[in-house]
């Protein structure tokens, strides 16, 4: 294989076309000459698709090159065995393969495969052996084996015994019997010298008819295997009255060659015994002992006469020989042993076989004499001149059949090829034998002649769309394009590549140049890029080369990458701080907690829950607005201070989720009035004209209230003469109930009108901010108010 790639290397570095066909026919008769046979091993009864070899790595052929080259493997005969992966390179069972089924009288069983590639053409034997494994049995022929064996036999009288027969081989067929324990009987195993295996009972002691008539003794054959299988017959031992003589054959062995088309019920040999005994002694009847079961089939004796005739279908393919033992029994359990051998001989009964195992559908017009069109073997499964063979092309074409090796042929072109004169060619091959009555085969070839470069690639799309999640791994395969070209060879080789368009950043996609994989380079954010298009070029590698172009568009998906985000309380606050009336009534809106997801689709649906609480059954959060409301109504029980984390969660697989923490004073001293003015009340424009009325009468309002405060304290100084000064608090800017629920930071005042007075008069009420009791600090966002309830009862009453 190397020397092949360095003679081709070299004829294409030359240029010289011509000079490339003659390196091309060197290397031929170099790597038939010199081209070692790949051998391998498998066990049988493999599952399959099981592997055998790694071709591409042991022929040290690049991957590429078995695709390219039309890589593909050929098993002799019809069935086809073995399956070659041109993208792996590996060699692998097509079946499950029974040694047995395909070897049945074998030691060994190879099976021979080829290796076929294609421009250039190159041929690799190989060899791979079935190693046996024991998946059989020993099994005699019969599970009961009868002896008459007379009560005046000597010991050390030998009794042949119906060896048992195994499918398995070596290690693993049948290595030795067992004979259950007896006082009378012992077990001696032999081989001929044909090499098969023999077995006899040996007597030990004399028997004794009067004493035990018949004896039953267990037979046990066993093989080789891990673990070893067994076989069991039992062997049944009559004691018979004294018979004098034993049958006698005429030859120990009996030898016939027979054709192998020899017709049913053919007589092949009569096998005879005499015994001088009379009566029922002296009559001996025949049988097969120690025969395969495959000879069974074939013949068939007569018990009687020692016939045997032909019973089945001889084929000197299948066996060349058969051997059988023929026993001869007589009335009185007397018997005695022959051979006979049958060799089958050849016969002209099949026709040639030709495997086409190569073939170029299309060559190119300009293609130079010699070409090689197409490889097939001839094979004919006779023997000598029965199985030689010779073809020959009919009719006057410009082609021609050069023999190779192996019975191996290869249809050449032998002249200049002109397409415009003739675009096809059927060529009809004859393979003949040279039996003498000869027998032939015919084959059909049909070559096209095709023509140059002359059509672009077309995707199997005008716009591919491909999706990939947010934060891919760099190098992510996403999908493929796929481009196909209807020229042959090197015209059709499709490349596949990005347009680079100018003023514009480098993709973030890549796309393989042989294959049109598409793949992600960096990580995507779908927060950052939803889509974007690039255009794939698909170029042939024709000379000069076509091409065609696609649209890819990328989608982004998006993940769950991004976890919610608060707006309200906001994230920089440890707790927000809200205030509630005691006596706030059942759904009273404390807060609402406000939050935003940067993704997209169920990623960024968000729900709401109260995941910790003071009092968990105080409050309850809207699983979908956020709104943080009273469960029930307040109590006098119910802690003076509540905090409450609620959990923000989204949908994403896996959810993400943030957390807010609000703390809750509950307040006494709002007034129903005033709660139910504050709740109906609308929020009020922060830039419309009502807010500058209001701006205006609180400063009305309060310079009046800090002019009759100034009256009243400089009465007190007169009358009371003290130097006491009385500080007055002073009038923040009032601000209305927020639409969430939550009291406003400063203190809110009402002025009020007494009814039934002459006089109009301000009121002084308390202010609308709670006075913490002692010991209890105020909480996050609070202040304590310096005015509690009973000062400004006493402001009220020296305001009167």
């Amino acid at each position: 294989g190397w020397l092949f790639w360095r003679v081709m290397a070299c004829g294409r570095r030359s240029g010289d076309r011509k000079r490339q066909v003659i390196l091309f026919i060197l290397c031929v008769c170099v790597c038939q000459s010199g081209a070692e046979t790949l051998r391998y091993s498998l066990p049988e009864e493999m599952e399959r698709d099981s592997f055998v070899a790694n071709i591409a790595k042991d022929l040290g052929v690049p991957l590429s090159q078995l695709a390219a080259r039309k890589a593909r493997v050929v098993s002799e005969g019809n069935e086809q065995l073995f399956r070659l992966n041109q993208n792996t390179g590996v060699l692998t069972a097509k079946e499950s393969l029974d040694r047995e089924e395909i070897c049945p009288q074998s030691d060994t069983c190879t099976l021979v495969f080829k290796i076929f590639f294609e421009n250039p053409l190159q041929l690799i034997r190989g060899e791979v052996e079935i190693r046996d494994v024991n998946d059989n049995s020993p099994v005699f022929p019969e599970k009961e084996m009868v002896l008459k064996i007379l009560e005046t036999a000597s010991p050390g009288s030998r009794f042949p015994l119906e060896s048992a027969q195994d499918k398995d081989v070596g290690i693993n067929g049948l290595q030795n019997y067992s004979l259950a324990p007896n006082p009378h009987f012992s077990l001696a195993t032999g081989t001929a010298k044909d090499g098969v295996k023999y077995l006899e009972l040996v007597l030990q002691r004399q028997l004794d008819r009067e004493e035990q008539g018949e004896l039953n003794l267990p037979l046990t054959a066993t093989d080789g295997g891990s673990p070893p299988r067994s076989g069991t017959a039992q062997v049944r031992i009559v004691v018979v009255d004294a018979n004098d003589n034993t049958p006698v054959f005429e030859r120990e062995t009996y030898e016939v060659r027979l054709p192998e088309n020899s017709p049913l019920e053919q007589l092949v040999v009569r096998v005879a015994a005499a015994d001088p005994d009379e009566g029922s002694y002296g009559e001996v009847r025949y049988a097969f002992t120690q025969t395969s079961e495959r000879s069974r089939q074939l013949f068939q004796l007569n018990p009687t006469t020692g016939e045997i005739r032909v019973a089945g279908k001889l084929d000197f393919e299948e066996a060349k020989s058969h051997k059988m033992v023929v026993k001869a029994t007589d009335g009185g359990g007397l018997s005695a042993h022959c051979k006979v051998q049958v060799e089958v001989l050849d016969v002209n009964d099949n026709a040639p076989e030709i495997a086409l195992t190569s073939l170029s559908a299309s060559i190119p017009e300009d293609a130079p004499p010699h070409t090689v069109v197409a490889l097939f073997s001839v094979r004919d499964r006779d023997s000598g001149d029965n199985g030689r063979t010779e073809c020959s092309i009919d009719g006057d074409l410009p082609f021609s059949l050069t023999p190779t090796f192996d019975n191996y042929y290869e249809l050449r072109t032998n002249a200049a090829l002109d397409r415009e004169r003739t675009a096809e060619y059927n060529i009809t091959i004859t393979a003949t034998d040279w039996g003498r009555k000869r027998l032939s085969t015919q084959e059909s070839i049909f070559v096209q002649i095709s023509d140059v470069n002359d059509n672009p690639p077309e995707f199997t799309q005008e716009i591919y769309t491909m999706s990939v999640t947010e934060n891919n791994s760099p190098m992510l395969r996403i999908g493929s394009m796929k481009a196909t070209d209807a020229d042959a060879g090197i015209n059709a080789r499709v490349n596949y590549a990005l347009v680079r368009q100018e003023g514009k950043e480098q993709p973030e996609v890549s796309v393989n140049a042989e294959n049109g994989d598409v793949y992600i380079l960096r990580p995507l954010d779908y927060e950052k890029v939803r889509a974007f298009e690039v255009t794939v070029r698909a170029a042939d590698g024709g000379s000069p080369p076509l091409s065609a172009q696609a649209v890819l568009r990328i989608v982004v998906r998006d993940e769950n990458d991004n976890a919610p985000v608060l707006l309200h309380p906001g994230p920089e606050s440890s707790a927000a701080g809200e205030l509630v009336p005691r006596w706030a009534p059942s759904g009273y809106l404390v807060a609402k907690v406000v939050a935003v997801d940067a993704d997209a689709g169920q990623n960024a649906w968000l729900s709401y829950e109260l995941a910790k609480a003071t009092e968990p059954g105080l409050f309850r959060v809207g699983l979908h607005s956020g709104e943080v409301r009273t469960a029930r109504a307040v109590t006098e029980r119910d802690a003076a201070r509540q905090r409450l984390i609620v959990l923000v969660r989204d949908r994403g697989q896996p959810s993400r989720s943030a957390s807010a923490t609000l703390a809750v004073a509950l307040v006494d001293g709002f007034s129903e009035a005033h709660l139910r003015v504050s709740e109906e009340a609308p929020a009020a424009e922060p830039d419309g004209p009502l807010t500058l009325y209001l701006i205006a009468s609180l400063v009305c309002v309060s310079a009046l209230f800090l002019a009759t405060a100034v009256a009243a304290l400089v009465v007190k100084v007169r009358r009371a003469r003290r130097s006491e000064t009385e500080t007055l608090p002073t009038f923040p800017t009032t601000a209305t109930e927020s639409s969430a629920g939550s009291l406003p930071r400063s203190y809110v005042y009402d002025v009020c009108f007494a009814a039934g007075t002459v006089n109009s008069e301000f009121r002084f009420l308390r202010p609308l901010f709670p006075c913490f009791p002692a010991g209890l600090p105020p909480g996050p966002g609070e202040q304590r108010s310096s005015v509690c309830s009973q000062d400004a009862a006493n402001l009220g009453a020296e305001g009167d």
